[in-house]
């Protein structure tokens, strides 16, 4: 029995790359043989195991047979005889197909084992797939273009393009779950350079299957595209920002529709419509003749930001328009002018009679949160 680091820690390492993770693959070793070891069973698909003591992971030795659609349509072979090269042979990219053999005191040792060239693709900066089963697993089409974003300097090779556009055109994108296809866009949209992603998309034909319709055709043109990625690059990378700078074009309504799709959190798809709408407001005070905000709208947009609840999502907000290059300094001072208002002082304003009744009680906040606002935008 051997042990191997294989993958992206291999990946990592010769790149001068922190590694986060290492996957374990486990040669001329049973089931049996490993849970004798102390090794805890935990794998559904194919044979899994954790170490008794640090935890990780640890794959037996397996190949793949394609048997239905989609991504999970495989069936795996796990055995002793499986070999080292040939678990490698089921890996997707040349520059993920490494191993390098993990000592007794868990240290790598020996030469890297590189049956399929992946240290020369490294060093020419190239992704290329291993095999010709790479076209059967849609996923990795997801994957590639996630990688592009991660190294933008690295270009596709032409084969592995054409097996990408084989994998669009079978159509068997339709059989990802939206669970998977958010969560490749997501680690694609916080990456160095999340345009690369977008642009592979284009490039092979599924953007018109995994993304919004308008966005698709808004990626269309350059000088959106050169917009998006400065855009981009001063945002953060954190993934509410990213995905709400992506979609500002988009209508609250299309925003949904779409995080629907690919089961958006909550949360991203929240700020990412109240960001639209953030922007409609902006650009219809650019397009009156005083270029001023209606204090009316801007109300109305805190009310949806729910600013009063959670004024950090106000902040995040307001603070991502700043950084992008829209204007709001005026919207931030008025946000904070009226939360800073005492509502037991309004709320003791109004008669008597009227302080349990709920709807005084509102209109009266809202009455005294217009005046601040009002009084903010006209300073």
């Amino acid at each position: 029995m051997k042990i191997y680091a294989v993958g992206g820690a291999i990946r990592d390492t010769l790149m001068g790359m922190p590694v986060h993770d290492i996957d374990y693959v486990v040669v001329g070793a049973s089931v049996e043989e490993m849970i004798a070891q102390g090794f805890r069973p935990v794998g559904k698909d194919f044979p899994v195991f954790l170490h008794p003591e640090t935890q990780a992971e640890y794959a037996l030795a397996r190949t793949e047979r394609k048997t239905g659609k989609g991504y999970k349509g495989f069936l795996f072979y796990a055995d002793p005889t499986v070999t080292l090269e040939q678990d490698l042979e089921r890996r997707d990219l040349t520059i993920n197909a490494m191993a390098q053999e993990v000592g007794d005191d868990g240290k790598w040792v020996g030469p890297i084992l590189d049956p399929f060239n992946g240290q020369q693709d490294l060093a020419a900066r190239i992704f290329r797939h291993v095999s010709d089963a790479f076209a059967e697993d849609p996923l990795r089409l997801l994957r590639i273009a996630r990688f592009a974003a991660r190294f933008p300097d690295f270009t596709v090779a032409t084969e592995t393009m054409d097996a990408l556009q084989a994998i669009v055109q079978s159509n068997e994108l339709s059989d990802l779950s939206a669970e998977r296809i958010w969560q490749e866009l997501a680690r694609g949209l916080t990456a160095a350079k999340p345009m690369r992603m977008f642009q592979v998309l284009l490039d092979t034909g599924a953007a018109k299957s995994l993304l919004p319709a308008d966005l698709v055709s808004a990626l269309t043109n350059e000088s959106y595209r050169e917009e998006l990625i400065a855009r981009l690059q001063t945002s953060s990378d954190r993934l509410e920002n990213r995905c709400a700078v992506v979609l500002i074009h988009l209508p609250a309504s299309e925003i949904r529709s779409w995080s629907d799709c690919v089961r958006m959190p909550n949360d991203v798809r929240d700020f990412s419509e109240i960001f639209s709408e953030l922007n409609q407001l902006i650009q219809k005070s650019i397009s009156t003749t005083q270029c001023a905000y209606g204090a009316v709208d801007v109300l109305a947009w805190f009310n949806r930001a729910d600013v009063w609840r959670k004024p950090e999502r106000g902040e995040a907000l307001l603070d991502l328009a700043n950084r992008i290059g829209l204007r709001v300094d005026a919207l931030l001072q008025a946000m904070r002018n009226a939360q800073v208002l005492n509502t037991a002082e309004i709320i003791s304003s109004i008669p008597a009679e009227d302080r349990t009744n709920g709807e005084c009680i509102r209109s009266a906040v809202d009455a005294a949160r217009l005046s601040a606002v009002a009084s903010a935008l006209n300073t």
